[in-house]
């Protein structure tokens, strides 16, 4: 079993740091906001700010990364992220907190794309990079814990300014994390490739294939986020405990993540995928008839086990498949179906929910994600690069 290198560590350092920021403004903001007296529909437009700014800024940073690598892409997100972060401890009102949003949001998902790139290059093999990337997931998931608990620290002891402020020197750290990172030897296109458009990536059946197969996940995570509270605030389920529940995910999704890169040898991208996509069919089933907090609680803990164990083996699966000089575009075309996912999905979710209940959401979610599973089974032969 390879370990985690002190190469590998730093880079998960310098991802934490960055995304601590967008998590730490994504609590304070959308709190400041409420007590200055701003609707609910308000707060809802600043909080998909932090996503939206990645549907747009996806490409464009993937190609940047294509072309210079890992140092040069970070340098310019950390400054834009502190600078987010400074200007809402500067001038705390509605306008600048959106323009934070916007700024530490887009930053994250760059650099999130220069460091992945970056760590499936430098993987060398599929083994490594179920790996490394497992590792990496790890980062996101220490992060959206940190982000929020200093800042909610910060402002209980010394307020709102602070908070923001403190939030606008973690990027710093993440920067003296990855300054010694030593850049790997450009990718030189052959000739002609340089007229490749993004969108030509789509014309590969194992790439529509991969990203379909991200987006029932990633929708999923969407739809336990949404639905939870919605449901334990029928079932008379308290606050703190609905929070405990969705904690109970996200701590069960990084524990699998530390366990991966263990058993990572033994595993092949697509059973494992497959795996997750009929169990989180079978939970999504069961999980409204759990009407005990412990009950939901268990459900929540199984489900963070297998959707967390996703992330990575999309990520190695992904680096597989796409030419090794369009990474960065592929990456950013993930990300962008991501967060488009992020930004329109809570709106269906709500609608539907309207119609069929909340509990129909669950129903409807799992049966789409249990027949998607045959998708997966495919990638069993996705393995060459495309030319």
């Amino acid at each position: 079993m390879m370990g985690l290198d002190p190469a590998l560590a730093r880079l998960i350092g310098g991802h934490v740091f960055l995304h601590t920021t967008m998590a730490g403004v994504r609590l304070a903001a959308p709190l400041l906001a409420l007590r200055e007296g701003y609707s609910a529909a308000a707060v809802g437009v600043l909080l998909a700010l932090f996503a939206l700014t990645q549907v747009f800024l996806s490409l464009p940073a993937g190609r940047f990364a294509d072309r210079h690598g890992l140092k040069r892409p970070v340098s310019y997100c950390v400054f834009a992220s502190c600078a987010g972060a400074g200007l809402a401890a500067a001038f705390p009102n509605f306008l600048v907190l959106c323009l934070a949003a916007l700024l530490t949001g887009g930053a994250t998902g760059a650099a999130s794309i220069a460091i992945q790139r970056h760590v499936g290059r430098a993987a060398g093999d599929s083994t490594r990079r179920r790996q490394v990337f497992s590792w990496l997931s790890i980062g996101p998931a220490f992060s959206n814990f940190l982000g929020p608990f200093a800042a909610g620290l910060m402002i209980d002891h010394a307020g709102f300014r602070w908070a923001f402020l403190l939030m606008a020197f973690a990027p710093v750290a993440s920067w003296l994390f990855i300054r010694k990172t030593k850049e790997l030897e450009p990718v030189v296109p052959r000739e002609g490739d340089h007229k490749n458009r993004a969108w030509d990536l789509m014309r590969d059946a194992r790439f529509r294939r991969l990203l379909l197969v991200n987006w029932f996940l990633s929708s999923c995570w969407d739809v336990h986020t949404f639905v939870v509270p919605v449901l334990g605030h029928e079932r008379g389920i308290s606050a703190s405990v609905i929070g405990s529940i969705l904690g109970a995910f996200a701590i069960a999704a990084a524990l699998i993540r530390v366990v991966l890169p263990m058993v990572a040898a033994h595993l092949r991208e697509w059973a494992v995928v497959a795996s997750a996509m009929v169990a989180t069919a079978v939970l999504f089933g069961i999980y409204p008839f759990m009407h005990s907090a412990l009950a939901m609680g268990l459900c929540s803990v199984m489900l963070g086990f297998a959707l967390g164990t996703v992330q990575p083996m999309i990520m190695s699966s992904l680096h597989q498949i796409t030419p090794e000089h369009r990474h960065g575009e592929a990456l950013a075309m993930r990300l962008m179906a991501i967060n488009a996912s992020s930004v329109a999905m809570p709106i269906l979710f709500g609608l539907t929910g309207a119609v069929i209940g909340i509990s129909g959401v669950f129903w409807f979610t799992g049966a789409v994600v249990g027949a998607g599973a045959r998708l997966a089974v495919k990638m069993r032969n996705d393995s060459a690069p495309q030319a």
